[in-house]
């Protein structure tokens, strides 16, 4: 267990700038920082990172926080692995306190799939050193090129001929079964337990954006062609290895391809290693699966530029076409090049040079557009519909480009090289948009129906997300509770100067507007119907309690372990919430006459609204009530009536 002082510790040395900026392009802009949201695909960037708050905030999503939080929702991570990512980063050493056994299990649980990976890339490194690995595995390296401090730095490994020697050294230290099978690192045996699923091969780790072992790939080096023996085994997908959000060296390539503003994509994984050897180190590959969105929303928050090195064969140019599109379609800046003689990355830049290497990539890469357009003009050959079809292809290519300043560029480069007017290509992307925002459209009804028929044939579920579970509780008590909480969060320590002649006026002193609320909502045990903010309320008054600056119970709301507390502070905190007992921007007042105007205000319509939920209770009872209790229940809501009668005069509204 990580000890209080060093989780203090670690809070207030972590910037959030520095954790986001490990995983997204910022942008400055005056003392805040900007970034296309890394959570929800976006082309305008609307994820803002306060420096001087600690703080970050996505106006697109909502997604807000503090940097433990975003490596929570970003990373997964529960939240001491995040407090121990940071503390990794700012090299802060932790001495664990003695844990109970039920604390250990449970962390065990939590980390166990990380821990079983982390594992096995130490064992397949350590292989790679024995007298098997070295004569097979390690020799097998360096034949492909590779020296040792590639190999070193990659943390490349061997699998033994064994099929049993990494789940017996797994197991000798103490990892359990089902959590190497759900890795993927062991398959079950028939009848005989389970055994190494990679076995005989060459390994290479695959890493998360933030460096952690997540997969591994193995390649066979037997050279019998076999149905039975695949080249390549990667790892199963897994909670923490999902093939299509996973980049191989990305990791070790997205420092430089910021830098650089432009991403290599390539095929294999000797092809990204073999390049970042000769020194271009801004390179990458989707290997284990073709690209995917996910992949290219990765690389989108480094740089919106990416030049394709797939080999050169009819599969590699298809492959080619295929991702420009969908380079394009996210909105990004899609490049190729083709190296000659057959060549892929891996052979070529083992022949030649830094030097070499960048003047061919410099004469030689071309516009994604051009190139497609050139290799299926080149298919069509003198084939008049042939070449209809493929015109309509680029078309329908340039359609799905957002930006409308670049899609008209390109309608003007394609027409002149198909030697058609512009106004014809222009006319079929304007049909093509319509048919694609028709069909997206289309497709949004269809989700949002069912997402509707699953709400009204299931009821909420404790495991559902905090969000929805705020949601479904607003539906249920309107806004009052959630103003009353945001006057709590944003102003909770600024004083309440009432009027001598006002009812509220208090001749000992001016209250804060937390303890104003608090005491006039002291008579209900529980003042919020909403869990979520029940416990927000309960954790403020626990820190406010203890006489902290309002900034600093935000913060440590924000950075707390009760993720809920935390989800709704970030929710209610970071942006002023529009009140619909006024607006405050028609107030036309200052800020302390506005609070002493409609905190009061939003005390009578939570208590409005308690007295609804009171009387709606009351008349589902009635129906079925003995006739004594029906006569209590009349009664009851009488004064109840009153009671609203009185709340809805001081609001200066009728009675509804």
């Amino acid at each position: 267990m990580i000890p209080q002082a060093t989780k203090d510790l670690i809070l207030d040395t972590a910037r959030v700038e520095d954790v986001v900026g490990d995983f997204v392009t910022l942008k400055r802009q005056g003392g805040s920082l900007w970034a296309c949201c890394p959570f929800h695909n976006e082309k305008t960037p609307s994820f803002h990172v306060v420096p001087a708050r600690g703080i970050y905030k996505c106006f697109g999503c909502g997604k807000s926080g503090t940097a433990v939080g975003f490596l929570m929702d970003y990373e997964r991570l529960s939240y001491s692995e995040a407090l121990r990512w940071l503390a990794k980063k700012y090299n802060i050493e932790i001495k664990e306190e003695d844990e109970t056994p039920e604390q250990i299990a449970a962390r065990q649980r939590s980390e166990s799939l990380m821990a079983v990976s982390e594992f096995a890339f130490n064992f397949y490194r350590d292989q790679l050193k024995t007298v098997e690995g070295r004569s097979i595995g390690y020799q097998y390296f360096r034949s492909r090129g590779l020296l040792d401090e590639t190999i070193d730095k990659w943390g490349l490994g061997w699998a033994p001929k064994s099929k049993e020697a990494f789940v017996t050294a797994a197991k000798q230290a103490g990892y359990k079964d089902e959590y190497l099978l759900e890795t993927g690192l062991a398959s079950e045996w028939e009848g005989k337990g389970i055994h190494d699923r990679f076995y005989e091969r060459v390994m290479f780790p695959i890493h998360s954006v933030s460096g952690r072992v997540i997969a591994f790939g193995g390649r066979t080096l037997l050279k019998e062609k076999s149905d039975k023996i695949a080249k390549y085994v990667n790892s199963k997908e897994s909670e923490i290895y999902v093939k299509s959000r996973s980049l191989y060296g990305i990791y070790f390539a997205k420092s430089e391809i910021s830098k650089r503003d432009k991403c290599y994509l390539m095929e294999g994984y000797l092809d990204v290693l073999s390049m970042h050897q000769a020194g271009i180190t801004n390179c990458v590959a989707s290997s284990g699966t073709s690209l995917t969105e996910e992949q290219i929303r990765i690389i989108r928050k480094f740089t919106e530029n990416i030049t394709i090195m797939y080999d050169g064969d009819s599969a590699g140019l298809h492959a080619a076409i295929r991702a420009i599109g969908m380079i394009l379609k996210e909105g990004m800046n899609p490049r190729v090049v083709f190296l000659p003689d057959g060549d892929d990355p891996d052979s070529y830049s083992r022949k030649h040079t830094l030097e070499e290497i960048l003047e061919f990539i410099d004469t030689h890469e071309q516009d994604g557009i051009a190139f497609k357009t050139d290799l299926l003009l080149s298919e069509a050959g003198d084939d008049p519909l042939k070449k209809a079809g493929l015109i309509n292809e680029i078309a329908d290519t340039v359609a799905d480009i957002p930006d409308a300043i670049k899609r008209q560029v390109y309608v003007d480069t394609v027409a002149r090289k198909v030697g058609i007017e512009a106004d014809i290509i222009q006319e079929r992307v304007a049909k093509t948009r319509d048919k694609n925002a028709r069909e997206a459209g289309a497709a949004r009804m269809r989700e949002e129906a069912r997402e509707k028929r699953e709400q009204q044939q299931a009821p909420i579920q404790a495991e559902q997300s905090t969000q929805r579970q705020i949601l479904e509780a607003d539906k249920i008590t309107g806004p009052s509770e959630r103003e009353l909480l945001s006057f709590i969060l944003q102003s909770g320590q600024d004083p309440l100067n009432f009027e001598t002649d006002s009812e509220f006026y208090n001749p000992e002193g001016a209250q804060t507007v937390a303890e104003f609320i608090d005491e006039a909502l002291a008579a209900d045990d529980t003042v919020f119907t909403n869990p979520a903010y029940q416990a927000t309320y309960e954790a403020y008054f626990e820190l406010y309690d203890k006489g902290l600056p309002q900034d600093d119970i935000i913060l440590q709301l924000l950075n707390g372990e009760d993720r809920t507390v935390a989800t709704v502070a970030a929710d209610i905190s970071t942006q002023k919430y529009e009140l619909t007992v006024h607006n405050f921007s028609d107030a036309l007042t200052t800020h302390e006459s506005w609070l002493t105007n409609f905190v009061p205000r939003a005390i009578l319509a939570y208590h409005e609204k308690r007295i609804t939920l009171m009387q709606n209770n009351l008349m589902k009872e009635l129906a079925d009530a003995a006739p004594e209790r029906q006569t209590q229940i009349m009664a009851s809501l009488s004064r109840l009536s009153e009671m609203k009668k009185t709340i809805n005069s001081k609001l200066g509204r009728e009675k509804k």
